[in-house]
């Protein structure tokens, strides 16, 4: 069942990793409510995964008071998810291609690669007050 026109759903969590499975759980009732099959809704799960813990980690520095900020707005046919963090922000042309042959090696940098491949939109913002704004899209097919 889809709804009927747009709803948003905003959470606001430490930057501590425990806090991924609460995201983790708010998306798997969000995406049953969009519609998407488990498919979809696993790849929008990693997605969404890497670009909480970028934000926890890369964003806020692990620092336990500093905010992360999920906000979930389903549509008809679409699930958008912005992301934002209280960080110095980053350039995301500076971030490392994981797929060149001197980074495949690498432990880091992947979850930029994944977030592009699983999501139909990802777009940055760096407000002036600081901080970084991810945002995806994910439409049903």
């Amino acid at each position: 069942m889809t709804p009927p026109e747009s709803r948003t759903v905003k959470l606001d969590i430490a930057s501590r990793f425990d806090m991924l499975d609460v995201v983790q759980s708010v998306l798997a009732q969000v995406t049953g409510i969009v519609g998407f099959d488990e498919e979809a809704s696993h790849y929008l799960s990693v997605a969404l995964r890497e670009c909480v813990v970028n934000a926890i980690k890369h964003g806020n520095g692990r620092d336990e008071s500093k905010r992360v900020q999920v906000e979930f707005t389903l549509r008809p046919k679409a699930l958008e998810i912005e992301v934002r963090d209280q960080g110095a922000g980053f350039d995301p042309r500076a971030v490392p291609d994981p797929v060149a042959p001197e980074n495949l090696l690498k432990t880091d940098g992947r979850g930029i690669f994944f977030m592009k491949q699983f999501v139909d939109e990802l777009d940055y913002g760096f407000p002036k007050k600081g901080g970084t704004v991810v945002k995806m899209v994910k439409r049903l097919t």
